[in-house]
């Protein structure tokens, strides 16, 4: 049996970790990644309190095996997701989109596992420093949030690698067995995949989404609304325009909370409809 640090720290058999998408990753897939031997992770950025606490439950009931909620730190819900994380004791947590020094304390004195999101050796600094277990470097190529920096997943790792001693997950781009190879080969001692579960039958997007994902090619995703937040999308016209009239706004909490509030109702994944919500992939579609 292969075995790392990453396979020990979470306590499963292939150090593969399912990314935590919103829309896509409920309950259905995370259990079936975590019985198959990887880490499954709930993308709790889609979910209101109540079907949070939901799919965890359900979750638990349906595999044995360690399992994963994702949460971006500044998500308008976020105290009372920390609370039912918690009560409910999920035992890994991965952190995204905010500083982990601010919560990794409370999670880690609840037993809980933590791990932080991160684009750049700064910010892997930051939350090796903050106390978290291990972090996952998220190269440009990756579907949905995006760092500012755009530093692609084979320049990211060996340095992300080099400025931490914790264990570094890589992410953005990875799709098959030799993309794994390559980031583990440059210091990566696991990887996250998220596009690549989206066209899995437990995945709780619409089958046009799906579809989307199988069909799409190289050259089919762009990055938007940098100066908001920026987020690699599937090119198609309808949401695109409303990007560009989007593209100059300044980040402020207020407008990032209005963002996510449109991800919870995102037609794109749960109806498949082109004209309502943003359908997100990252590079490596078409394997």
């Amino acid at each position: 049996m292969f075995t790392n640090r990453v396979t020990e720290l979470f306590g499963i058999d292939y150090p593969i970790i399912q990314a935590g998408m919103i829309w896509a990753s409920g309950w259905k897939l995370a259990s079936a990644v975590s019985n198959a031997g990887g880490l499954g992770i709930i993308g709790a950025g889609s979910m209101y309190p109540d079907v949070l606490r939901s799919h965890i439950q359900k979750c638990k009931a349906a595999t044995s095996r360690p399992f994963g909620v994702n949460i971006p730190l500044l998500y308008p819900d976020l105290e009372q997701h920390i609370r039912i994380i918690i009560e409910e004791q999920v035992p890994v947590v991965v952190t995204s989109a905010g500083n982990p020094k601010t919560w990794t304390r409370t999670f880690k004195d609840a037993g809980i596992t933590v791990v932080h999101v991160v684009s750049s050796s700064k910010f892997a600094l930051k939350s090796q420093d903050a106390g978290c277990d291990a972090i996952v470097a998220e190269g440009f190529e990756a579907g949905g949030h995006n760092g500012r920096e755009e530093t692609t997943t084979l320049v990211l790792i060996p340095a992300v690698k080099n400025a931490v001693q914790i264990p570094v997950i890589a992410a953005g781009g990875i799709a098959t067995g030799r993309q794994m190879f390559a980031v583990m080969a440059l210091g990566a001692e696991g990887v996250q995949v998220g596009t690549r579960f989206v066209a899995c039958e437990e995945a709780s997007v619409h089958p046009h989404f799906k579809s989307a994902v199988l069909n799409a090619a190289e050259g089919d995703t762009q990055l938007s609304l940098k100066k908001l937040t920026p987020v690699r999308l599937l090119k198609k016209r309808v949401f695109s325009a409303r990007c560009r009239k989007r593209k100059g706004e300044v980040l402020t909490r207020a407008n990032w909370q209005a963002y996510w509030a449109g991800h919870v109702r995102n037609g794109a994944c749960t109806k498949g409809t082109w004209k309502r919500g943003n359908w997100r992939l990252a590079r490596q579609v078409r394997w």
